[in-house]
């Protein structure tokens, strides 16, 4: 007797078409302003940050506690960056160098130890471990610990300063509004 060899059953499922996702309309390209208006959108390259306004007390507070635990510690080098409008990670960053991968660890901890005592919980900090770099994000103030040569290398000074002196330099006319 010879046995014949069947395919399994099929399922309904495997039956039916695959499910597609739904066509969008494609999208339509903005509508030039008429002559003599000025377009609703920036154009590219245009600032869009937000308006300046006057620091807070609770802000400059915590800038001059975190001033104060690096100088304490004898930190090198102590720059303040106003990045408020270049972006909305934070209003503030300062910027301190250490003489050693210990005197770094040491001042980015104390800067901690203070905030904490404040009332001021750090969000996270990073770089401990190898302390040639330490960052403490404390919300509107970011922390920024290095070796000298690290500094160098990275150059945050002139990576955040060069937005804000390009937008001083600009004429009045191609400002945006409120900035």
């Amino acid at each position: 007797m010879a046995t014949t060899r069947r395919s399994p059953p099929r399922k309904a499922a495997a039956r039916r078409a695959p499910k597609r996702a739904p066509e969008r309309a494609p999208k339509r390209a903005p509508k030039p302003a008429p002559k003599g208006k000025k377009s609703a959108r920036p154009s590219i390259g245009t600032f869009t940050g937000r308006a300046r306004v006057a620091r807070s007390t609770g802000l400059i507070a915590l800038e001059k506690l975190v001033l104060g635990a690096l100088e304490d510690m004898k930190a090198v080098n102590i720059k303040v960056l106003d990045v408020r409008g270049l972006t909305d990670v934070a209003d503030t960053m300062i910027v301190g160098s250490g003489t050693s991968d210990r005197h770094v660890r040491a001042l980015a901890e104390l800067v901690i130890e203070r905030a904490k005592a404040a009332g001021r919980r750090p969000l996270g900090t990073e770089g401990k471990q190898g302390a040639e770099w330490v960052l403490v994000d404390l919300q509107d103030v970011l922390v920024h610990v290095m070796l000298p040569r690290v500094r160098e290398f990275y150059a945050l000074e002139e990576l955040w300063e060069a937005p804000a002196a390009a937008r001083r330099a600009a004429p009045v006319a191609s400002r945006p509004a409120g900035g």
